[in-house]
């Protein structure tokens, strides 16, 4: 093929790789997303419970 020439395009690769069979079509579970809820909540209220403790000494 002279330079500068464009190639041929390649029909094949869709079809390459192994098949997905399992591909979910909905979000988060609600158990995780609950527990990453209820972790962050006490994260956020142990902060802001260890500051007041410092503004009031």
């Amino acid at each position: 093929m002279p330079p500068g020439e464009t190639p041929p395009s390649e029909g094949g690769m869709s079809e390459t790789g192994p098949q997905e069979t399992h591909n979910p079509t909905r979000g988060w579970a609600a158990l995780p997303l609950a527990l990453i809820l209820v972790v962050s909540a006490i994260f956020v209220a142990f902060f802001l419970t260890y500051a007041l403790l410092i503004l009031i000494d």
